[in-house]
């Protein structure tokens, strides 16, 4: 930081005045990996809470189930009462905990969702890119342990790479990708738990509902648990 705290256009002097109550933040290990390998990736990454945060706007108890380095849960804060974020890899939550910003407040945790579902009620639950990582044969396992912290008038919004995305991923991506789906297969499966089941493709950082056959990535927003 300069010694000489004015820039030459006055009214960027409030640069320094966040720095002074924020100081300067630093990149989590996922986003910083993405940053400095394909930085286009952070935005799509980002874009995907931004649509979370525009959704559930509004809504006071919020849980995230797989927040990594929970970078990009700060969109959803600014938008809900309180965020909740939980991830089953402990480095994970080690790194977000040593970032964290107290006028950010955050509760982290480590859970992993398919041990039995976390402590609480939520008005509404998040989960992106995690289903993917799940295999097929214990998916109901973690979506039912979701839906147990979810209230009934609760929302869900999951988001995943689409499967026929994954002609185009990365060996790194393909390794952890045990349970793409198509559009049609994930709006099926999540109508299984919900009334109501809205699906919305997406292209790079634009998210839309066209033709989910030629979406990169895949979001459902869920409302009207049953049972």
């Amino acid at each position: 930081m300069p010694d000489n705290k004015q820039t030459k256009e006055e009214q960027y002097g409030l640069v320094f005045d966040v720095a002074e109550k924020h100081g300067i933040s630093q990149l989590g290990l996922m986003i910083n990996e993405s940053w400095n390998q394909d930085p286009k990736r952070t935005l799509f990454t980002l874009a995907r809470y931004k649509f979370v945060a525009k959704m559930l706007s509004g809504y006071e108890d919020v849980l995230e189930v797989g927040c990594a380095d929970a970078f990009g849960s700060r969109l959803v804060q600014q938008a809900v009462g309180h965020v909740t974020s939980i991830d089953f890899d402990p480095i994970f939550i080690e790194d977000a905990r040593k970032r964290l910003n107290p006028h950010w407040p955050l509760d982290l945790a480590v859970h992993d969702m398919l041990s039995g579902p976390p402590p609480g009620k939520y008005d509404a639950i998040f989960s992106l890119d995690v289903l993917e990582h799940i295999q097929p044969s214990q998916e109901d396992l973690f979506i039912k342990n979701m839906l147990t912290s979810l209230k009934s008038s609760g929302a869900l919004i999951l988001g995943m790479p689409s499967l026929e995305s994954q002609v185009h991923a990365s060996p790194q991506s393909k390794a952890g990708h045990v349970n793409c789906k198509t559009g049609t297969a994930l709006k099926y499966l999540f109508q299984q738990y919900f009334e109501n089941v809205f699906l919305f493709s997406m292209n790079d950082e634009v998210i839309h509902t066209g033709f989910a056959p030629m979406a990169h990535y895949l979001l459902v927003l869920c409302c009207g648990k049953k049972g």
